[in-house]
Order: C-alpha cells, then structure tokens, then sequence
C-alpha cells in the first residue's frame, strides 16, 4: 500500500481480537475464501473461451465479476447502496478511495476495468485477482502518456469502461483529496476527445453504529491483514454507497485540469458536510 498520504489524526485502536471477533470472523470468511476461490477457477475458465473468441473484449467476464462482488457483500454482511445510474457512454469513470473495499463496491455496481499503478501487479492476493480481472497496469509518469493513450483507446474500442483513482491513494474515507491531472491528459487525445466521457462517482462508507467514522479506511502504513480481520471480525456491519453523478463530455472541457477540477467537485459534493470540513 502507499504512504503517500497519512492522517495527523491516527487511527482508533481496533476493537479486541476475541474469540467471540475471532469465531464472527472464521464464519465470514470461510465460506468468502472458498467463494473466491471457485469463482477465481471459473473466471480463469471463462477466459479460456472469451480471449480466443473476442480478443480485447470481455463481454462476458465483466459481468461474473459484478455478480461475484455483489455475493461479497452478501456473505461479508456489509451493505451495499448504489445510487444513480452508471452512464453508458465510452470512456472513464473516476471515484475517491478510501479502502481495498472499493475494488468490491464499485465492481458490484457496474462493470468497469480498473487502471492502476504497476507494482500492484506484484502484491500478495491483491496482484492475481487485479491480472484475472483485466486491471490496466501503468506508470504513473508524465514521459509515458502516449503508451497511457494508446492503451486507453485500445481497451475503450474494445468497448470497456476504465475506471481510475485520481487521488492516487487511500485516505481515512473522511476527505477527497486533490485530484491528480495526469491520467485525464490521456483522454484528450484527438482520438478520444470527442468520443469519451468521464463519470465521477463518489464512494461513501458508514461505519457500523458505534464504531469510528474512518472504521472502513484504509490508509498510511496500515496492514491489510489487520486490517480485513478488523472488518470481519466486526459485531455489526455497516455499509458503502456508491453515487453516480452526471457524466461530463470531455470535449466540453479546455484541457486536463479543468476537467480534473470538476470531477473532484463533483465527487467532493456527494460526500456529506460534517465529512467535508476535514477535507
């Protein structure tokens, strides 16, 4: 995970590890694991057919994946509240991140290929469900934005949806922090500009009643091995919601900041005030 951004504020010290937290967490992630497990080999299978026959396009895996994400949810006990409308549009969505969760929230909520920094690719468990599921693997480097735009319209030809964190990091989930501009710069190529529109959608967690407002972030230096045996060991569960807004024409706008400027705006308003002073 990336320390690229920490809070000054640290975190609430997780509830006890009991054997009661201990037994809550077994029977939720059993089942989970072994869930994963079999839809992992089903997926490989799947792709076994859909690569040769369709290339780049993935008609099919999408979908068993947001069935997949959607079961999470179910077996985790964690609710999940989707509102607005994924837009049907080419081109990309873009979301604040706040936990390994959103993987799962925003997969559950519509299909999207998500586009991500290239050492992920080498992280324990992480890593091969990111290859399995057709993340776009990149650099984040300014020398690189052609190889960005000629990947990006690959993949949008082949008719997916890319989805990006603009942050480029987690926070604590109380905050939107200042978008990146440099992936936007791709989708102003002449081949995209006019085809392309981009989606900002927010990602909101409410912790469960009684736990601490950042109980889902996950941010910093934190463990992800902790931090998953936190949240299924949790008494109760809470929920995530996924907004989407509007989706914006990129030919609408001037050049990358802008447009990065009025997606952070827009994801920015869909998180509530009392989590907005802190921003």
């Amino acid at each position: 995970m990336t320390t690229t951004w920490d809070s000054t504020e640290p975190p609430a010290p997780p509830p006890p590890f009991d054997t009661r937290a201990k037994l809550r967490a077994a029977r939720r992630i059993l089942p989970l694991a072994l869930f994963l497990i079999l839809c992992l080999v089903l997926l490989l299978l799947v792709r076994l057919i859909e690569a040769p026959l369709c290339g780049a396009r993935r008609p099919v895996s999408p979908v068993f994946q947001g069935l997949v994400c959607r079961a999470f949810f179910r077996l985790s006990g964690i609710g999940l509240k989707i509102t607005g409308t994924p837009m049907r549009h080419a081109g990309a969505l873009v979301a604040n991140h706040s936990s390994w969760l959103d993987i799962f929230s925003l997969s559950a909520a519509a299909p999207v290929f998500f586009v991500s920094k290239a050492e992920v690719r080498s992280w324990p468990g992480i890593g091969p469900l990111a290859r399995a599921t057709g993340t776009v693997f990149i650099n984040r480097k300014r020398g690189e934005a052609r190889a960005q735009q000629e990947m990006f319209l690959e993949r949008l030809r082949a008719g997916q949806r890319l989805l990006f964190f603009p942050e480029g990091t987690s926070t604590d989930g109380k905050r939107v922090l200042p978008f990146k501009t440099t992936l936007f710069a791709a989708f102003f190529a002449p081949e995209l500009r006019d085809l392309t529109h981009i989606q900002p959608v927010s990602v909101l967690y409410r912790a469960p009643e009684g736990a601490e407002p950042r109980f889902y972030g996950w941010w910093g230096d934190m463990e992800f091995g902790a931090h998953f045996l936190k949240v299924f060991g949790a008494r109760r569960q809470g929920g995530v919601e996924v907004i989407y807004h509007p989706p914006l024409a990129v030919s609408d706008f001037p050049d990358r900041k802008a447009l990065a400027a009025e997606c952070e705006a827009r994801v920015r308003g869909g998180m509530p005030w009392d989590w907005q002073k802190n921003s």
